[in-house]
């Protein structure tokens, strides 16, 4: 049986599983995978949008509470006109957990993000600020982010590895858009070849990081694109070199 939720009360969303990608009706966000939907006006919710708390916090933001709003707060709170997600850096165009006193902003997948993950010996965490380039996107600064707020990274303890957030769900859509039979939906994510970009030429770092990697997106991409149940292990990971 399907459920009803407060922004689609006409008809009852019911769970759904498809590998093509979508776009949340609730916060607006990209997701792949299962989702609650409503068949009749193709109406679309990530699960964290679907079961959203009405108070919620992050270990990011110490001793902090955050509310969920369905729409960004008003014209007062605005940052340079829009709302940015303070963990990948993207506007806030709809469904938002947010911190009154400080400002802060999380998408509703985003809020879900762990502080800490170890990975075969090697401790990656959540920053604010870091010094080298994204292992993916090469960049300092993630694209459609601000000089404000420009999101979070997960940095290795040994600080060789950098990864911007929103690259991880930016690898998974562009793996999608590239694959190899566009006509195929039901093609699974276990088959997509991500174009990872690694900065580190040594063949045996390399590796090492291509094995990481795997482990890592079982746990991270699943996060942003919203759903739990997608399983990342089997990914191909393509290394390509500028």
């Amino acid at each position: 049986m399907g459920k009803i939720h407060p922004s689609h009360p006409d008809h009852e969303l019911q769970l759904k599983c498809f590998e093509k990608p979508y776009t949340c009706d609730g916060c607006k966000q990209r997701g792949i995978g299962s989702r609650y939907r409503c068949d009749l006006c193709n109406f679309e919710l990530h699960e964290e949008c679907m079961f959203a708390s009405p108070t919620a916090h992050h270990d990011f933001f110490k001793n902090s509470d955050f509310k969920f709003l369905y729409q960004p707060p008003g014209q007062e709170y605005f940052r340079e006109d829009y709302r940015y997600c303070d963990a990948c850096g993207q506007t806030v165009k709809g469904f938002v957990y947010h911190n009154e006193k400080n400002g802060w902003d999380l998408h509703p997948c985003c809020q879900k993000l762990p502080c800490k993950v170890p990975i075969d010996g090697v401790r990656f965490e959540l920053c604010k600020k870091v010094l080298s380039k994204c292992h993916w996107c090469n960049k300092k600064k993630p694209d459609g982010s601000v000089s404000k707020i420009r999101g979070w990274s997960y940095v290795s303890k040994c600080n060789k590895y950098h990864i911007h957030v929103n690259c991880f769900k930016e690898m998974v859509l562009e793996g999608w858009e590239n694959r190899a039979c566009q006509d195929d939906c039901s093609l699974t994510l276990q088959n997509l070849e991500l174009p990872l970009q690694r900065k580190n030429r040594n063949q045996r770092n390399g590796n090492k990081f291509s094995m990481m990697v795997k482990i890592f997106f079982k746990t991270i991409a699943a996060i942003l694109l919203g759903d739990p149940t997608i399983s990342l292990t089997c990914l191909l990971v393509k290394f390509l070199s500028k």
